[in-house]
C-alpha cells in the first residue's frame, strides 16, 4: 500500500508543469538570410553520374563523370602489358565557397587522359623563366675520331 502512495505521489509531480522558465534573450543581430541547402545525386546506366551539393553558407560543389574508351596499358595474367582500348573515366567538375575572411573562391577542373587540370584565380602560377641561349663559337672544330679495326673471318663473323 505504501509503495502505491508513493508511484502516485511521483506521478502526480512529474505531471505538475514546472514554474522555472529561463529568460529569453533575443539575438543582438539578426540572422542572415541564407539559401535552404540542397543536393542531388544521378547515376545512369551507362556508368555516367552527376552530383552536385549547395550549403546554407553558399558553399557549393558539382561534379560529372563519364566512362569512355580510352587507349591505355592492359596486363595480361602472367604480367604482360599491351596496350588498346580500356573504359577509363573522365571528371569535371567545379567547387565555390567564401573564406572567413568573405573572399570569394572558385575552382574548376577536368580529369581526363590528359590528367588533372585544375583551374581557378587562387592558384599560383609557376614562373615563367626567360633565358638566352649561349652564343655559338665563331670556330667549329672537329673531333678526331680513332680508327678501329675489328678482324673478320670473311663469313661476316668476328674473331676474337
Amino acid at each position: 500500500m505504501k509503495l502505491f502512495f508513493v508511484a502516485a505521489f511521483l506521478a502526480v509531480a512529474a505531471a505538475v508543469p514546472s514554474s522555472y522558465k529561463p529568460e529569453y534573450k533575443a539575438p543582438s543581430s539578426p540572422a542572415p538570410n541564407y539559401p535552404a541547402p540542397n543536393q542531388s545525386d544521378e547515376r545512369n546506366l551507362d556508368g555516367s553520374t552527376q552530383w552536385s551539393y549547395a550549403q546554407s553558407d553558399y558553399t557549393t560543389r558539382e561534379e560529372s563523370q563519364v566512362q569512355k574508351k580510352m587507349q591505355g596499358v592492359t596486363y595480361d595474367s602472367y604480367g604482360k602489358e599491351s596496350y588498346g582500348e580500356v573504359l577509363g573515366n573522365t571528371n569535371k567538375g567545379s567547387s565555390y565557397w567564401v573564406s572567413p575572411e568573405g573572399q570569394k573562391f572558385t575552382l574548376t577542373w577536368a580529369a581526363d587522359e590528359a590528367g588533372f587540370q585544375p583551374k581557378g584565380d587562387h592558384l599560383p602560377v609557376a614562373p615563367v623563366h626567360e633565358y638566352e641561349l649561349p652564343v655559338a663559337p665563331v670556330h667549329e672544330y672537329e673531333l678526331p675520331v680513332a680508327p678501329v679495326h675489328i678482324p673478320f673471318n670473311g663469313k661476316g663473323y668476328k674473331i676474337y
